[in-house]
This record gives structure tokens, C-alpha cells and sequence, in this order.
């Protein structure tokens, strides 16, 4: 798709979003328009993101739906459960709702108030995840360290391939959130792990490639490496507590 379909197809896109949320969504203060084909991304089968923002709500929600043979992916909130929802990624450091505020063509009546909110969203973008610490940090170094060690020793193919398609998230979040910048899910981790270190996300591409092909030796080596400055394997000593509430008395 050349550079004026995929603006054909951006323009085509707005245009439904126009549509859907007025006849969805009326009433709202604004709506952000985002998604791969709005950054002008896309092909025939991309989808478009909404974030849907009204004056007051008594909950939020996501909804699902085809608007002019469009998937849209709506996220309907007001300004305080967006507000929850942008420092929750801060927390989480998958900025998935900061990168929909912050890219996002804005339609609707308060323009003031969606920028301001995206100037939050920039701000919280600027300023990085969280650094890994506490049980999270824990849990992923443990993550880690349990399906290397699962590569360790002669497997089938297919384990190996099983084995490294559980490894792929936590190695990748290991990486990209261990050097302080943002991770991604799915089709995500790929693109932030290659802005971060172009020549680390090809060998990080390498041994994924040769272990769905039945070989972690590769695979195992560079998790190994990216365990080294986090104190390395992380096995012996970890705990994880049960919720209080984990109990049924019958």
C-alpha cells in the first residue's frame, strides 16, 4: 500500500469514526481517533481505536464493534476513569492508553479539555515506567529464570517451541523494562524492543526464530545474558503468598 492509499485509507477511517460516534456516542466531550491506521500504518484488515470521552460516567467500559466494514475498538470513559487508566500504564509500563490519548486525531465540542489530557499523556510517555522493583520484579526475574531452565537439557521441537512461546512476553518485558524504557504486547514487543537496539532486537528475533524451529540453545544463551545484571537465575529464596481469601470451607 503506497503512501496515498494509506492516506485514502486514514481519511476513510476518520470518516467512520465521525460517524460511529455520533450515532454511538452522543453526548461525549470528545473522542480521540487513533491506531495504526490514523499514524498512517495500516492496511485493509487494521482496525480503529477510539477513546470516547463524556462529561461524567458511572463506569467505563470497552466495546467491540464494525462501523463502515472498520473493526473498532471503543474505550468509553469520563475524565476521571481515563485518568485511572493512563497512570495504571505508567504502572504497568505498557503505555497502551497513553499512546491511543497521545496519538490521537481529536474529534468532538471540548478541544481544550483533550488537550490538556494528551499533554498529560505526553508527560507520563517523557517520564518512563515505573523501574522494576518489589514482587512484580520478583515475579518476572522467577518467570524467567523457570522457562529457561525448562530449555536446559534435550526436549522435543515442540516443547521447545511451546517453551519459547510462553518466554517470548517476559523475556521481551525483562529487556525493554530492565533498561528502564517502555515494553509492548504482542506485535508491540518487536517494534519498541527494535527502536530501543535495532542489532539486540535481531538477535532477539534470531533465537525465537530457532527455537519455533526446535532449537533454544540460542534462546536460552540470551536469556541467560539479560538475567546476569538483575543478579542473574532467580530460583532459590522466591515466594509468592497465597490471598488471604484463598480458602473454601466445605
Amino acid at each position: 500500500m503506497d503512501d496515498i492509499q494509506k492516506h485514502i485509507l486514514a481519511e476513510r477511517a476518520l470518516a467512520a469514526a465521525r460517524r460511529c460516534v455520533a450515532s454511538r456516542f452522543a453526548g461525549a466531550a470528545f473522542t480521540y481517533v487513533a491506531g495504526s491506521i490514523m499514524r498512517g500504518e495500516g492496511t485493509a484488515f487494521s482496525d480503529i481505536d477510539l477513546v470516547v470521552v463524556f462529561p461524567s460516567l458511572e463506569r467505563a467500559w470497552r466495546e467491540s464493534f464494525t462501523e463502515d466494514g472498520f473493526p473498532v475498538e471503543a474505550f468509553v470513559h469520563d475524565a476521571q476513569t481515563l485518568a485511572h487508566y493512563l497512570h495504571r500504564d505508567a504502572d504497568s509500563g505498557y503505555p497502551i492508553m497513553v499512546n491511543m490519548v497521545m496519538t490521537g486525531c481529536i474529534l468532538g465540542p471540548d478541544i481544550d479539555s483533550a488537550r490538556l489530557i494528551q499533554a498529560k499523556a505526553a508527560d507520563i510517555l517523557a517520564a518512563g515506567p515505573k523501574p522494576l522493583a518489589g514482587a512484580d520484579y520478583d515475579m518476572l526475574r522467577y518467570q524467567v529464570t523457570d522457562l529457561a531452565d525448562d530449555l536446559r537439557g534435550a526436549r522435543p521441537p515442540e516443547e521447545v517451541a511451546a517453551i519459547a512461546a510462553l518466554l517470548y512476553q517476559k523475556l521481551a518485558d525483562l529487556i525493554l523494562l530492565g533498561r528502564g524504557a517502555w515494553s509492548g504486547r504482542g506485535k508491540w514487543a518487536p517494534r519498541v524492543l527494535k527502536t530501543l537496539d535495532a542489532q539486540l532486537a535481531a538477535e532477539f528475533d534470531a533465537a525465537f526464530r530457532l527455537a519455533g524451529q526446535g532449537d533454544g540453545a540460542r534462546l536460552l544463551a540470551l536469556a541467560d545474558r539479560e538475567l546476569a545484571p538483575h543478579g542473574g537465575r532467580y530460583f532459590d529464596g522466591y515466594r509468592q503468598n497465597a490471598p488471604l481469601e484463598a480458602r473454601r470451607l466445605e
